[in-house]
């Protein structure tokens, strides 16, 4: 009797150390998916400070380049309404987990940098502006935000790859899919994305 009481007593501890490690891993795993949440939430508002800073640019520049007087209006107006598009998306967290929308958002940053890109191109033909100084201060300061953007951009999606890869790999998956951790969308490399605008004052 005692010895089947003792092996009904080891099997209890034995049990209840194995549901114990268990709890342990899982608040583990959850915490870690936590920070690693955190983690994409920082990188991401650091692309969207970088983003910011580019969209607080644009209203000096357009106004500093209407002053020639023989300006391609069209070219500003470009820029102008890129700028008006990519500022009708919110760039929230949560915009990480709709794919739809962080396409949207990214098409829309993609074409407010190309039309930059061109206002750059355009802006050769204009001896008068490339000297005049404060477009000079305000080119270099666009073409710095250029270059944040896309170190921003390669950090977020550096930290998007290992949290993703942690939602994905079993057993953290059983957690992620239980707590309800979704996969972030990375920003893709679309064509001049990642370049800064061209500026030659030669």
């Amino acid at each position: 009797m005692n010895k089947q009481l003792g092996t009904i007593s080891n099997k209890a501890i034995a049990a209840l150390v194995i549901i114990g490690i268990v709890i342990l891993y899982a608040i583990s795993g959850y915490n870690g998916l936590v920070s690693q949440n955190q983690a994409v939430n920082s990188a991401w508002a650091q692309v969207q400070n970088q983003y910011q800073r580019r969209m607080d640019l644009i209203p000096n520049l357009v106004n500093t380049v209407k002053g020639e007087a023989s300006f391609e209006k069209s070219t500003l107006n470009d820029v102008i309404n890129a700028r008006a598009r990519a500022s009708q998306i919110t760039m929230s967290p949560e915009l990480l987990n709709d794919p739809g929308q962080f396409q949207k958002f990214q098409q829309a940053q993609g074409a407010l940098g190309s039309s930059l890109s061109r206002l750059m191109v355009v802006v050769e033909k204009y001896p008068e502006l490339k000297t005049n100084a404060q477009f000079a201060q305000l080119m270099d300061e666009v073409a710095g935000t250029e270059n944040r953007i896309a170190v921003a951009r390669r950090d977020f999606n550096n930290t998007v790859q290992q949290y993703d890869t942690s939602i994905a790999t079993f057993p953290k998956n059983i957690f992620a899919n239980l707590f309800g951790f979704k996969h972030k969308e990375y920003f893709q490399a679309d064509e001049g994305a990642a370049k800064a605008p061209a500026i030659n004052f030669n």
